[in-house]
């Protein structure tokens, strides 16, 4: 079942945490790949310095101020696509970004994408990664998540075992806030993965 537009019209980081354990899916032309969402990041408002809303409204940030379960896809430092879920109220800037997933669908096509052999739990391990993998691209900008093309799925499958949240990686303001939930010893997890930490909200 697609998660619906009220799953994304919430607190952002009650979407991150919930956002672990569901199925990311990416139909293009046909090839269809897909993988369970295992590591998230929140981003939140202009109060926070690593959010891209941070200076205010402009032209490459103007989706996280429109409508929630949008795609927000942008181009990082200027080699890798990233992927977001765009959170909260219309005007309340804020996203979560798919930092890994665990390939479920479309794996050989994934390993194509790659062009490395690299074992199947590395494939989208990392948010650069994942978006080469599961070919999304400033095309998927502005996407509708419960739309036919790229969406996120609730398929029940069982709750990870734990859930862990620590500081954001890949960043340098900002890394105090604990704002990055990651399935706890799971090999497509980036980062440290060993100490689970408690969710800070401030």
């Amino acid at each position: 079942m697609k998660l619906p537009q009220s799953f994304y019209d919430r607190p952002t980081l009650d979407v991150a945490r919930d956002l672990i354990g569901k199925v990311l899916v990416h139909d293009r032309r046909g090839a269809l790949t897909s993988g369970i969402i295992v590591e998230v990041e929140a981003y939140i408002g202009e109060s926070d310095p690593a959010c891209h809303a941070a200076p205010g409204p402009t032209k490459r940030n103007e989706p996280l101020y429109g409508s929630p379960g949008r795609a927000y896809v942008y181009l990082n430092y200027g080699i890798h696509w990233l992927v977001n879920a765009v959170t909260e109220a219309k005007g309340s800037p804020a996203a979560v970004l798919i930092r890994a997933l665990e390939p479920l669908e479309g794996v050989e096509t994934m390993k194509r994408r790659r062009k490395r052999r690299v074992p199947v739990h590395d494939l989208c391990r990392g948010p650069g990664n994942l978006t080469v993998a599961m070919g999304i691209t400033a095309a998927q900008n502005r996407e509708d998540l419960c739309g036919a093309r790229l969406y996120i799925e609730d398929r029940g499958l069982p709750a990870p075992h734990e859930i862990a949240w620590g500081p954001r990686i890949g960043i340098t303001v900002g890394t105090e806030r604990e704002w990055r939930a990651y399935v706890r010893e799971h090999p497509s997890v980036t980062g440290s993965r060993a100490r689970p930490s408690r969710r800070r909200r401030s």
